[in-house]
């Protein structure tokens, strides 16, 4: 079987077993997933969803935001970890979305690398779930798995493994593709424990089928 044919086996299998997969970050608006997913480095998204309750309470747009101090921002943000340099990258961010943009979220790929605070994962998210464009987004999930798997062969550096997934993923999959690998990474194919390849629908299929 080549990675291609992997890939489309393993895209339809995880389709099966997770049929209704998406962003775990709660947001309804474009600038709001920009702020979440800049909290969640080295934080659950569970955690910020939480946070950022309080930070839109206060904080309820772009200007808002934007006009806010930094130390401001950290005093909310503080329980998501690195509180310091998350505030500023928000507040640059915001401020460059009002002065720039008119507030409103850029849906250029490069444009968003422009972004204070935002890298190829986060710009990845954002046009893959806001603009319905395609995407793929190597978070720790997504890494962990296509190695196990057999689509990428030991490569751990982010971009590379980005670079190798447009190979070998249909463009239109590569957003769903990854949200679902999330949720196979935390509820099978787990970075703590021992992969629960029992009970895997890729057992079969796995390069590795759990062996590290």
């Amino acid at each position: 079987m080549t990675k291609e044919e992997l890939a489309l086996e393993i895209i339809e299998r995880l389709k099966k077993e997770y049929p209704d997969a998406g962003c775990t970050l709660d947001y309804d608006d474009a600038w709001k997933l920009l702020v979440s997913v800049r909290l969640a480095a080295q934080c659950t998204d569970a955690r910020v969803n939480v946070v950022v309750e309080e930070l839109y309470a206060k904080y309820p747009d772009v200007n808002a935001l934007a006009e806010a101090a930094p130390e401001e921002i950290e005093e909310i943000v503080r329980p998501c970890g690195l509180g310091k340099s998350k505030a500023r990258d928000i507040s640059a961010c915001m401020r460059m979305l009002r002065d720039v943009y008119g507030g409103r979220v850029p849906d250029d790929f490069n444009a968003l690398l422009k972004l204070p605070g935002v890298g190829r994962k986060s710009a990845n998210l954002i046009m893959g779930d806001v603009f319905g464009k395609p995407a793929i987004v190597t978070d720790t999930h997504c890494i962990r798995l296509v190695n196990r798997m057999g689509l990428v062969d030991g490569i751990k550096e982010p971009k590379k493994v980005e670079m190798a997934l447009w190979k070998i993923i249909p463009p239109e999959e590569g957003s769903d593709f990854c949200h679902r690998l999330v949720y196979h990474g935390r509820d099978v194919c787990t970075a703590r424990t021992k992969p629960h390849c029992e009970r895997c629908c890729l057992k079969d299929i796995c390069a590795k089928n759990g062996v590290e």
